[in-house]
């Protein structure tokens, strides 16, 4: 199969198009720097023509509340209008456990209007809610730190490894259009200010992580179970420690 990965030169794609490619299939990585500019629609018609399968990894530039809804809804309209023209059997796109449950993130509500528009098409899909990548804490860290401090709610999380989210990308990609939503999470469930302790103390940053419940996570108040899948999860095979022992 013809499978065009955007964003296809990131942290997933390009491990998503390696596995791809390895399977046998023809691999296309599409992003600006390939271009394939999904904004503009510069390069796009001519990338997906053939294509069986679009893969949308891609991520808005900015976390602003207002760019991020201009990148998702604009990035996912000119896709999913160039993929009815190319005919297009599948449209699989990357999504994030909780987003449903984040509408105080300007971030998660570009996300949802994401996913309505892709639900709306007439083209088959398959929504893949991951939980945050092992690769991300520092991010997560970072915006939580004041000074030294890091405020962090004592709340799950179920993190995964981007190698994971990649084969379970690759999975969905070759098989049939699920027209609903798939989560995908680690194998390990932590609390989140204790993630941060750990992930500090292995990188000797002497940053201290405080418990607060007030918290928010990039704009959002978290509950208990905010960022874990509330039902069945497909989980990946890679533990924190192993990870970290990479």
């Amino acid at each position: 199969m013809k499978i065009v990965v955007i964003g296809g030169t990131g942290l997933i794609g390009s491990k998503l198009v390696a596995l791809l490619a390895a399977a046998g299939h023809r691999a296309v990585a599409a992003s600006p720097g390939t271009g394939v500019n999904t904004l503009t629609g510069d390069g796009l018609a001519e990338a997906i023509t053939g294509a069986d399968v679009v893969v949308d990894v891609s991520n808005s530039p900015s976390f602003e509340a207002a760019a991020v809804l201009e990148f998702f809804t604009t990035s996912t309209r000119n896709l999913l209008a160039a993929e009815a023209v190319a005919g297009v059997r599948h449209h699989v796109a990357l999504s994030v456990v909780g987003t449903q449950r984040l509408p105080d993130s300007g971030y998660f509500r570009a996300k949802i209007a994401q996913e309505r528009l892709i639900e709306s098409s007439p083209i088959p899909f398959s929504l893949v809610h991951a939980t945050q990548f092992f690769e991300f804490v520092a991010g997560i860290v970072d915006s939580a730190t004041d000074g030294s401090t890091v405020r962090l709610a004592h709340v799950l999380i179920q993190p995964m490894a981007a190698d994971d989210v990649a084969a379970a990308l690759r999975d969905v990609a070759v098989g049939p259009p699920t027209n609903g939503r798939v989560d995908i999470a680690g194998p390990e469930r932590f609390r989140l200010d204790d993630l941060g302790r750990r992930f500090l103390a292995a990188r000797d940053d002497a940053r201290a992580v405080v418990t607060d419940p007030a918290a928010t996570y990039f704009g959002a108040v978290l509950e208990e179970d905010t960022l874990v899948p509330l039902g069945e999860a497909t989980l990946g095979s890679t533990r924190l420690q192993d990870w970290s022992a990479r």
